[in-house]
């Protein structure tokens, strides 16, 4: 009775040391996997809030692709971007800031033409860190007020030309897994020297007033403005792009700004061109240009309207993070009936309205470390299940990598004749085709392993088949998929159509095989096929057991094809490249029905793709 009596006491305080635990865990640096369950987590909390009014203070001048057109390349020349800085200085500006990196030289006159417009209005140019490692990591390096900024292993700055007569300011910014842009580092550092970021120094041009800069906030002409841990500005978008004020750099050129757009407004001049390069995804975009951003952070700068995600607000997360789960657990020992649910869920809202409320005022609080704080007390059971599938998981991967020690004999010889053959990557073009079974995870969750491996043994014994008369080289299985190649061990003007040849001939092999399994088994199973021909960069990989791979956009499309077929109801998924190349007798073109060509967006591209799908039935005339 004692010792039931301790239980409850004993896991509230296991609890609290849990969510204690967490908020050590993830300091400023931040966990991974609370970092990215964060970063969703704003992401709604962003787009429930919607697009707002972004205040009137800046105004964006794109050097588009109409620009590029009139001027006949990019970057523009110059004397151009001297001419747009003159035009836009005439209506009288707060401060130009110029988000390009000014860092090569150009013709004479046209830099010193540069030189002039920029030593003749109030301008900012754009400098950049750089970092040893590929992204930029905020860690402490001692306990001074500089050690949690930005540490690059130098800056790359504009021509000397162009800094003796404009403010300079580094225009990296801090972006989540994601690749959103989440904060932008007010101050960034080397090993001797430290530089203002570009939004913080344009701003401070604008004001025409040094800032004063404290351990948790900064002053500039007006309130404090809160920052984040190592002088960090939570960037928190108005909108899509195109919200903050934008005119193309043409009117410039061609005298039509409207003074309106310009006079007493920050002006930030950067590239939205096609090509451009500078692009960041957003919670209401997947694609804003760099200048956008760095327009954004200038707007929260001159109108004190950032998130405030401070030293205050993370203690506030870190009380939260150890009293909810308390709570929680305490409301589960007090009641362990419907009465309890209904408690813990009305706490739930609570916390949920809070938070949710707080990010539309402005206040960041943290919404995955509560969670993830609360969450295990509560689902224990349901996380052990998690554990057992896993394990499940895992016992299925390792028996069907037993399967997986097929090699094509044509590639075998090969080797034999040239040992060296491939342990240089070599480039070129090649058809990939991918197939893989549907719904069979689900099946082999209750099935037992030896069915499941005798299931995968006969797939994989109908694919090599089919792959070996076709000319194919399989790549690698994986489980219950294969990655399929043509083109090795010697390219061949064939290769498009033996590649449509086989997944013709998989299609049939599989189906047949399916519909010979009995039917509580075959019609739980189905598949699915994408093929794609491009360029590819074949090798070998590994230490004393080598195999050989191919990489590339290619063969990233050609898997995507896969969730083309299935999304569309069709067996085969062929990209218009592989059929193009194929020839118009290729034998999809007169068996089954053939659909396309069908513009397709595929994930991971920008851009969309022409596919065809095929499916089993009398071709169509």
């Amino acid at each position: 009775m004692k010792a039931r009596a301790f239980q409850a006491p004993v896991a509230i305080v296991l609890a609290g040391l849990w969510g204690a635990a967490l908020t050590w865990g993830n300091g400023p640096s931040g966990m991974r996997l609370l970092d990215r369950f964060e970063a969703t987590l704003t992401d709604l909390r962003v787009l429930a809030r919607g697009t707002r009014l972004p205040p009137d203070a800046v105004t964006i001048v794109a050097i588009d692709d109409q620009v590029v057109r009139e001027q006949g390349s990019y970057p523009l020349p110059r004397a151009a971007l001297a001419r747009i800085i003159e035009q836009i200085a005439q209506l009288k500006p707060r401060v130009i800031a110029v988000d390009l990196l000014l860092v090569d030289r150009s013709t004479p006159e046209d830099d010193a033409a540069l030189a002039r417009a920029l030593g003749n209005t109030n301008a900012v140019i754009a400098a950049a860190a750089i970092f040893a490692e590929s992204r930029q990591r905020l860690a402490a390096d001692g306990d001074g007020p500089l050690a949690r900024l930005p540490t690059a292993a130098r800056f790359l700055l504009p021509l000397k030309d162009f800094t003796d007569q404009a403010g300079v300011g580094v225009v990296n910014v801090t972006t989540d897994q994601t690749g959103i842009p989440r904060s932008i580092p007010l101050l960034f550092r080397t090993a001797d020297a430290v530089l203002v970021s570009l939004p913080l120094r344009t701003a401070a041009a604008a004001a025409r007033q040094d800032p004063s800069i404290a351990p948790n906030d900064f002053v500039l002409s007006g309130p404090d403005v809160p920052t984040d841990v190592g002088h960090l500005l939570p960037i928190s978008f108005y909108g899509p792009h195109g919200t903050i004020p934008t005119v193309g750099a043409s009117a410039a050129l061609d005298g039509t700004l409207a003074r309106h757009d310009i006079e007493d407004r920050a002006v930030v001049i950067g590239v939205t061109a096609t090509g451009g390069g500078d692009f960041f995804p957003t919670p209401f975009d997947p694609v804003m240009p760099g200048v956008e951003v760095v327009a954004t952070a200038i707007t929260h700068l001159l109108a004190k309207d950032a998130l405030v995600r401070n030293h205050a607000v993370r203690l506030a997360d870190g009380a939260v993070a150890v009293l909810l789960p308390m709570l929680l657990v305490g409301l589960l020992a007090w009641r362990r009936n419907t009465v309890g649910l209904v408690a813990i869920a009305a706490v739930a809202a609570i916390w949920s309205t809070v938070n949710v409320a707080a990010f539309a005022h402005g206040v960041w609080l943290s919404a995955a470390l509560p969670i993830a704080a609360a969450a295990p007390p509560t689902i224990l059971f349901g996380a052990v299940q998690i554990w057992m599938g896993r394990r499940r998981a895992q016992h299925l991967a390792d028996r069907s990598d037993l399967l997986q020690q097929f090699q094509a004999p044509r590639l075998h010889a090969w080797l034999t004749e040239d040992p060296d053959f491939l342990l240089q990557p070599v480039h070129q073009d090649a058809a990939i085709v991918f197939i893989d079974l549907s719904g069979f995870t689900a099946h082999s969750e209750t099935a037992g392993p030896n069915a499941t491996r005798e299931l995968l043994s006969d797939f994989q014994r109908i694919v090599d088949r089919e792959v070996e008369a076709c000319g194919g080289l399989i790549t690698s299985f994986m489980g219950d998929g294969a990655m399929i190649l043509f083109g090795l061990p010697q390219a061949s003007a064939d290769d498009a159509v033996n590649a449509v040849n086989c997944c013709l001939g998989l299609s049939a092999r599989t189906h047949a095989w399916l519909a010979s399994l009995p039917p509580q088994v075959g019609s739980r199973i189905g598949f699915k096929i994408g093929a794609h021909f491009g360029a590819i960069v074949a090798s070998r990989l590994g230490g004393s057991h080598q195999h050989v791979t191919a990489i590339g956009d290619t063969v990233n499309v050609a898997s995507r094809m896969m969730d083309v077929a299935k999304s569309h109801g069709a067996e085969i998924a062929l990209t218009d490249d592989l059929l193009r190349k194929a020839g118009p007798n290729s034998p999809v073109q007169t068996s089954g029905v053939l659909n396309g060509p069908e513009d397709v967006q595929v994930r991971g591209r920008t851009g969309s793709i022409n596919v065809w799908l095929w499916r089993r039935g009398a071709p169509t005339q």
